[in-house]
Order: C-alpha cells, then structure tokens, then sequence
C-alpha cells in the first residue's frame, strides 16, 4: 500500500471544506453506501463540489458503485489525490478499495492498524475546495466509528444521517447509532428509512414488502428530524451495478423524488446555518 502522508494537518484539510456530513447505520445491510452514494450524486448534479471518503475499510463498496474501481492513486506533496469520478473534478472519491489488489482481497487488520488508515484518510487527502464531503463510516459503533469522531469532532462537523431499514431489529440498532452520536456529541442531521417498500418495475406501484414507518416512528420518539424514505428499487440496483448516475439512467424515477427530498432537506438546513 502506498504511503501518503504528508505534512499537513486535519485542522488544515477541513479549512477548504464547508460541510462535513457522516452517514451510519447501526448495523450492516441497510444500504448506508447507497445513501451516500445517492446523495453524493445529487449533490453534483445541483453544482456542489462533492468528496466521498470511504471509510469502511472491511467493505470498500464506494469504488464500484461509482464506476472508479481499479483507478490507482497517486501522490502530490500534499499527500493522496483522491480519483475523480468526471473530467471537470467535482466529485471525487477516496477509498481503501484503491489500495488493494483485488476487490476480493481481505483487510485483516486489527484494530490500531484500521484506526492509523482512517487518521491518514481523514488528513492526507488532498480534496481540495469542496462544498461537501461526505464519509461512508462502517456499521455498528466499533473502533473505527470511534476513531472518526474524535478526529472530526472539534472541527464542528455539520452531523450524522442515520440510515435504517423499516425492520424492527434494524430501527433498534440505528437507537443504539443515536445513541453514540449523542454521547460523542454528535449533531444528528436526521434519519433516512432505506428499501421502504418495493417499486414495480412496470407499473412504479409501491408495495410494502417488509412494512413501513419504522424510522420515521424512531425519528419522532427520539425528536431528530426525519429526512425521508427510499423505496427497494431495481433501478436504483441496476444503477449502482453498473456505476452510473441514477438521475441519468432513470430521470423519470418516483425513487429519484424521494432522494431529491432528502438532498433539498440537507440544503435547507446548510442555507438555514449559514445565516
């Protein structure tokens, strides 16, 4: 793996950052990559300048779903240049994916070796001026999680999306998620209720497959904002196999309207702290 430090300091990379948003989950399988990859693009496409920084280092799902996959990364003085995923560089995308071998390759790690790669992700990429950068974390509330946080927290990071399923068991977990954010002192944006019903391929009718509401109830129990749902579409999957924009594949998508909802919620609250 190549080493990319530099000489710079964290304090120094978020200075040419204007928002800093996490997205977790409380467990893995809820689409968390999906929402930030959704919003990443959503992002590009309303003229943001747009980093994703992938920090799930046991599953670097980013570089597929974002068609950069097998990119090398190189050096400058200031340390990583993360890979761009269009020719006028306003979204780019860093991630442990570029650093292996194979997709198929393991991190076996321990922990202080997985928490060193996150402090050098967080301070030797060389982003450059961005409007949003947006760190994919890995489930649950592990070291990792951990290890984000302090670095983040005194540079007044804008929060956290929550990402869940309708599911029972899923809308505990992410409780547990809301949890952590609240005792590291971490501002929670809202929560996003992942594969909320099944869109028809045909006919766009959505049906309830597992059940419905589960996030949006955690979200008024625990009076956090709820950002809103996204349904279980096979367009979306297809979009994310193949590494492309949803908004360019499937303009005409209901689902697209829920991913604009939440991005514009997002927005809403940027404009309403900048004032």
């Amino acid at each position: 793996m190549a080493d990319g430090k530099s000489d710079q300091t964290l304090e120094e990379v978020l200075k040419s950052i204007k928002h800093v948003i996490l997205v977790m989950s409380g467990k893995g399988g809820v689409g968390k990559s999906t929402v930030t990859t959704q919003i990443a693009w959503t992002l590009y496409n309303k003229g943001k300048k747009v980093g994703i920084l992938d920090v799930d280092l046991c599953g670097p799902s980013i570089p597929r779903m974002m068609n950069v996959e097998g990119n090398d990364i190189h050096q400058c003085s200031a340390g990583w240049v993360p890979v761009y995923t269009d020719k006028d560089q306003r979204l780019a995308v860093m991630s442990i994916g570029f650093l292996l071998d194979s997709r198929d390759d393991p991190v076996v790690w321990r922990g202080p070796k997985k928490n060193a790669m996150i402090k050098q992700f967080l301070s030797d990429v060389c982003w450059g001026e961005l409007d949003y950068l947006i760190i994919d974390t890995p489930p649950g509330t592990s070291d990792e999680h951990i290890t984000v946080v302090e670095n983040l927290r005194h540079y007044n990071p804008d929060g956290a999306i929550l990402v869940t399923t309708p599911q029972g068991v899923a809308v505990s977990d992410v409780r547990r998620e809301l949890t952590f954010c609240q005792k590291t002192k971490i501002p929670i944006l809202g929560v996003v209720e992942n594969m909320s019903g099944f869109v028809c391929p045909h006919c766009s009718e959505c049906t309830n497959v597992f059940s419905k509401g589960g996030g949006e109830a955690l979200a008024k129990s625990c009076d956090v904002p709820f950002l809103g749902s996204i349904p279980l579409d096979p367009s979306l999957a297809q979009s994310l196999e193949e590494g492309q924009a949803f908004i360019d594949l499937f303009p005409n998508s209901p689902t697209l309207n829920a991913v604009n909802t939440i991005t514009s919620k997002l927005l809403l609250m940027e404009s309403s702290g900048d004032q």
